[in-house]
């Protein structure tokens, strides 16, 4: 055990680690910046006059694309990762969603350009899932497969911890401008500083990221000259019960987390009628929960199975769902603080050790492909139209519809990991 945990904190797994923890909080706080944005921003920036509800519910629909584009991205960045290796691929990743999410900082507005405004915002946000969709699935497997024995949910919980780093930094700074700028100058050009200031993290994430080597697993697969020559057919046809199962796995975390996100901040501002920078706070002291969910549910992972773990946080989030109308409705701020925090707690259950499982549902040689495709086509049906459809419901029948489509969602993973067992641990 003393060898393996020398191994464990080794200088070369502490910079496997560091790069799959700052890449991924990189590529999340892009993602974040925009999922704040679409709440608080691009409604009445980039969309024409009607109804405050038109307009956030345009703008979310903007915020799904992304979850389309990143099983192009998975389906793309998996065949290099898959052929000529994880690091490079993870480096490509970075640079696309990198220049995506600069460039939003620069697009005009509706009121410049009219629909050019939106559509330029679409092809960037295109851009963006692009990006990611080759990113969770190289960072998970450059933790995993630089793990010692018994450790692989405790490394793989390493890129899940790049979540809540992301939206901290980018909510925080949304916070601070929220501080610092009057409300005119925040919607003027405030709001595009957090796009700007991505360049700056986009290479911290490079440097980190350049100074590490190839994965031995993979190493092993170029050694035995074993590279798929079409990882997504192979996937397809040779998997088709890990592709469905993963993929119905994956759906939970993506819809705990952006009805406790995107879906809130926007109910929150407008029909709870909280400031800006006050929900903002609440997020960020909720999001703390979160971080501790994954590191728990790392640990539980490793000393009894990733698969039983994200079965009870399944299990969990059916009593969040149950619980969200009447905490999150209750007027009370701290009621709706605690409801955050107990749905971003349990949400750790049900993304921390996706790191480790759903890599291990799939060879080496598909391994890249595999794990990002079922990730990013959970994140489509768990998290595209997620806020679109909690805003749509709760419209129509407040909170108590939202919170049953939460649990509905659990179930839907539940069902899936019923369907899987772990098969590869190489």
């Amino acid at each position: 055990m003393n060898g393996q945990a020398t191994g464990a904190g080794s200088a070369s797994n502490r910079r496997v680690l560091a790069a799959s923890l700052v890449g991924t909080a990189v590529e999340f706080y892009d993602f974040y910046i925009y999922a704040t944005a679409a709440s608080l921003v691009f409604p009445s920036l980039f969309f024409p006059k009607s109804s405050d509800s038109a307009q956030l519910l345009q703008s979310y629909a903007t915020f799904a694309v992304a979850f389309f584009a990143r099983p192009v991205g998975a389906a793309f960045f998996g065949h290099f990762g898959d052929r000529i290796g994880r690091k490079s691929t993870l480096v490509a990743s970075l640079m696309m969603m990198g220049a995506s999410t600069l460039l939003i900082a620069f697009l005009p507005t509706y009121a410049m350009v009219g629909w050019v405004a939106p559509f330029l915002l679409c092809v960037l946000r295109f851009g963006q899932g692009f990006g990611l969709g080759g990113e969770w699935g190289g960072a998970a497997l450059l933790a995993v497969e630089n793990a010692p024995p018994g450790w692989r949910a405790r490394f793989g919980m390493f890129p899940q911890l790049g979540a809540p780093v992301g939206f901290i930094a980018a909510n925080g700074l949304f916070l601070i401008l929220g501080v610092f700028l009057s409300q005119d100058q925040f919607l003027a050009w405030g709001w595009r500083l957090p796009f700007l200031a991505s360049a700056i993290l986009v290479g911290l994430g490079l440097w980190v990221r350049l100074r590490i080597g190839e994965t031995p697993a993979f190493q092993k697969v170029l050694a035995q000259s074993e590279t798929s020559h079409v990882p997504l057919a192979e996937v397809v046809r040779r998997h088709p019960g890990a592709l469905i199962g993963g993929t119905l796995a994956a759906v939970a975390c993506f819809a705990v987390f952006y009805i406790s996100t995107a879906f809130a901040l926007g109910y929150g501002t407008t029909v709870l009628g909280h400031s800006r920078e006050t929900f903002l706070k609440v997020q960020l002291g909720a999001i703390l929960f979160m971080a501790a969910g994954i590191i728990a549910a790392g640990y539980a992972a490793d000393a009894s199975s990733s698969r039983r773990v994200l079965m009870g946080g399944c299990a969990a989030t059916v009593g969040v769902g149950a619980v969200m109308a009447s905490m999150m409705g209750a007027g009370s701020l701290m009621m709706v603080w605690a409801w955050l925090s107990l749905a971003l707690f349990v949400m750790g259950f049900v993304y921390g050790p996706l790191g480790a499982f759903l890599p291990s549902l799939f060879p080496p040689r598909v391994r890249y492909t595999g794990a990002s495709m079922v990730f990013n086509i959970g994140g489509i049906i768990g998290g595209g139209l997620t806020p679109v459809i909690a805003q749509s419901l709760a419209n129509g029948g407040g909170l108590p519809p939202v919170g049953a489509y939460l649990a509905g969602a659990a179930a839907l993973s539940f069902v899936g990991l019923l369907m899987l067992r772990v098969r590869y641990e190489d």
